[in-house]
């Protein structure tokens, strides 16, 4: 199989406004669909980030059944020259770096949470290159 990119990644919250506050208004996400009692969707890039109630797809009849629980973490990329200007958006939105990560070749990456302590992280453009 020849894949080509994670076209979703989901999220497993408690509150779906909370969410749109978070993701759509301060991490300016463009919403695509929103379902009371249910899910929150959000445009990331090329990307979507679907935020579901557990509570409503764990039993789930028309589609498989899924949830999860706990601390969940995805990256959201940027260009490497956005980086530090990413970084400084979220200090500025009042969003707390909760850990700066120096990797192979000096490149960063920050981490910092959602509302429901999930790990969140900006890295720069081909921080997984070789």
């Amino acid at each position: 199989m020849k894949y080509s990119q994670i076209k979703e990644t989901c999220l497993y919250i408690s509150d779906l406004d909370l969410a749109e506050e978070f993701y759509h208004h301060i991490l300016e996400m463009p919403v695509i669909s929103k379902v009371d009692g249910r899910h929150i969707f959000f445009r990331c890039g090329s990307s979507v980030l679907l935020c579901f109630l557990p509570e409503a797809t764990q039993h789930e009849e028309k589609l498989p059944p899924h949830f999860a629980r706990g601390k969940q973490h995805i990256a959201f990329e940027v260009s490497k020259r956005d980086y530090l200007k990413a970084k400084s958006e979220l200090l500025q939105k009042g969003i707390t770096i909760t850990h700066e990560q120096e990797w192979a070749k000096g490149q960063k990456s920050a981490y910092f949470e959602d509302p429901f302590g999930h790990v969140l992280e900006i890295v720069p453009y081909g921080i997984w290159e070789k």
